[in-house]
């Protein structure tokens, strides 16, 4: 996957990691492991970002002795992951059209 099109999916799938609860950096970056590779470097600028539009919030807690710093979707990532998801149609009619045209070349 080219690095521009995997930029524009990566916000998506931390949102989606954390749909299924509160969750820290590494935590992270494993559950999306078998799916996309993400550096640190790489997520927690995008964290960063999503704070800042009111996606995300984050709290610390100790856990093991270290204090984590834990990130939680607001009601504002989850709407932004529903529109995301219902533009599901007009990706696929692109796919779609890619794919025509590599066939009929």
């Amino acid at each position: 996957m080219s690095p521009q099109l995997k930029k524009g999916f990566l916000e998506y799938c931390i949102l989606a990691v954390l749909k299924r609860g509160d969750s820290y950096g590494y935590q992270i970056i494993k559950d999306l492991a078998a799916v996309i590779a993400m550096p640190e470097s790489t997520l927690y600028p995008i964290l960063k970002r999503l704070e800042k539009q009111g996606k995300v919030t984050c709290h610390n807690e100790l856990a093991d002795g270290r204090n984590r710093k834990y990130y939680h979707l607001t009601a504002t990532g989850q709407a932004d992951v529903v529109d995301f998801l219902q533009e599901q149609t007009e990706v696929e009619r692109i796919y779609q059209f890619i794919r025509e045209a590599m066939e009929h070349a």
